[in-house]
């Protein structure tokens, strides 16, 4: 039996072209449908879980601490790329900002400083079990890096300091 037979048929069932043509309507139908359900898909075979993410502002001035309470930013949603994403800021609270001075002595201590405090924001999203990158919107969430808290109204750059995925 050869490849192609003398009317050009390939295995003398089917017509390279026409094979052609079927492959790509094939490929077609499977990327739509893999847009369609892939997420679902992907959902099914490793759901998502619970991330609890802390970003701190650092030393925030004191006109940055009224504006976050005349917010009142817990509940609101996050926004990225002009989108709201699936993730809430749930708490929101003010602690001491401590530096370190040099006493006339020569010695540095830790002291608090008067006007100024660190701001934490508690995120709550929602990101596939065992991912090795997770994310909200198309920020990376690891302790360490630089995160920036964007909602509707309000957008401030903070450090990550605390992550915990699925509990």
């Amino acid at each position: 039996m050869r490849l192609v037979n003398e009317k050009g048929k390939l295995f003398g069932i089917i017509n390279p072209v026409d094979l052609l043509a079927i492959i790509v309507v094939i490929a077609v139908v499977g990327g739509i449908a893999w847009q369609l359900l892939g997420n679902k898909v992907t959902e099914v075979v490793s759901p998502n879980v619970k991330m609890t993410t802390e970003v701190v502002v650092s030393g925030a001035p004191p006109d940055l601490c009224e504006e976050v309470e005349r917010q009142n930013l817990v509940s609101q949603q996050l926004v990225a790329t002009n989108t709201f994403l699936d993730a809430y800021i749930t708490d929101v609270r003010f602690e001491d900002y401590v530096v370190q001075v040099q006493t006339d002595d020569g010695k540095i201590v830790n002291a608090t400083d008067p006007t100024k405090k660190n701001i934490v924001f508690v995120l709550s999203s929602e990101v596939v079990r065992n991912t090795a990158s997770p994310k909200i919107g198309n920020q990376e969430v690891k302790a360490g890096r630089t995160y920036l808290v964007k909602t509707q109204t309000f957008e401030v750059s903070g450090t990550i300091y605390y992550v915990e995925i699925g509990k």
